[in-house]
């Protein structure tokens, strides 16, 4: 496939994607899975994992920092800039004319009440991307064991009302990896070295 094409291919497919996506990056990651993944086969599963944590921890929001790796991987800067136009410029769009054209837009009944709905279907995209994601994890128990406590802990945090920082439970949980790495690499090196 010719430069060019990859690069209206991106274009319109992370257009599709900001311009039929309601309720934020983590609603579209399931949509840019089954475009990036499944369908266009741009990126592997676990590149999808990957890139979700990396946004998760880079400044800016998590569907435009998928829509910059999957452009660059796909064809370099240019793709990078390309795709990331795509995602942002539909929701611009939409957000300036609402803004230039309707006062008080939420108040207007027939558009509240689609968001009602809208926000019901926003809960289901998230909830799938939190299964597919679940389901592709490696089969292992510690990825296991931190996710059920990090479940576990953020439900008693909104349950309980505690003032407690969601990036403060993802630098902890890195913290822990990080530790059972080095200790498991050291653990293999005195294996070898023994032997």
């Amino acid at each position: 496939m010719k430069k060019h094409q990859i690069l209206l291919d991106l274009l319109f497919t992370f257009m599709k994607i900001g311009l039929f996506t309601f309720g934020g990056g983590y609603a579209m990651i399931s949509i840019i899975e089954n475009n990036c993944v499944e369908r266009k086969k741009w990126i592997t599963h676990d590149d999808m994992m990957n890139i979700t944590v990396i946004a998760e921890s880079t400044p800016g929001p998590i569907a435009i920092n998928c829509a910059t790796f999957v452009g660059y991987q796909q064809a370099g800067f240019p793709g990078s800039i390309i795709a990331t136009l795509g995602i942002v410029v539909p929701s611009f769009i939409i957000i300036f004319l609402i803004s230039m054209f309707l006062d008080n837009f939420l108040e207007i009944v027939v558009i509240a009440n689609a968001f009602k709905g809208i926000k019901v279907a926003v809960g289901f995209l998230i909830l799938e991307a939190a299964i597919t994601m679940i389901k592709k994890m490696h089969k292992k128990m510690f990825p296991k064991v931190i996710m059920i406590c990090s479940f576990v802990i953020m439900l008693l945090i909104n349950i309980f009302s505690w003032n407690f920082s969601s990036i403060s439970l993802m630098l902890a949980a890195a913290v822990i990896s990080l530790v059972a790495f080095i200790m498991k690499d050291s653990s293999t090196q005195k294996g070898g070295t023994e032997k």
